[in-house]
């Protein structure tokens, strides 16, 4: 799996803000060299106010990593953000996982570590939800 480095975020953010007004490729998911399939998956605790809980699944997810087919991971918690209706940040766990293709995806659905991952982990949720999408 390729790491991004702090330099490669920085230059990211700059060319987008930079070729935002002009709606440029990366506006329109033209970018060959981002993985074409994102998986999202939203996770409600049974226990939502335990922090352990929430802690021990990140560190769950994190391990998924390791998948060679996964080219990017991120982890994240409910944004403090304006609260509209359009908003749904009733989950405790996010990730966003990215592969090259759908083939990838299918890979890291068998893998031992996702495998440990969900035998591992399953017990901490009530609900899940996945969105799949590929680049149009």
């Amino acid at each position: 799996m390729s790491k991004i480095t702090r330099r490669q975020v920085l230059g990211g953010a700059a060319a987008l803000g930079a070729t935002a007004a002009t709606g440029s490729a990366l506006a329109h998911g033209n970018n060959s060299e981002s993985p074409a399939l994102k998986h999202n998956v939203y996770f409600w605790l049974k226990n939502p106010n335990s922090t352990a809980d929430r802690d021990a699944l990140i560190a769950g997810l994190r391990t998924l990593a390791d998948i060679p087919s996964v080219k990017y991971i991120s982890i994240g918690v409910p944004a403090s953000t304006e609260k509209r209706e359009v908003v749904d940040n009733s989950f405790q766990v996010s990730e966003l996982l990215m592969f090259e293709n759908v083939e990838g995806q299918d890979a890291y659905q068998v893998h031992p570590i996702h495998k440990k991952f969900v035998e591992d982990c399953s017990h901490l949720w009530e609900r899940v939800v996945v969105y799949d999408s590929i680049d149009a």
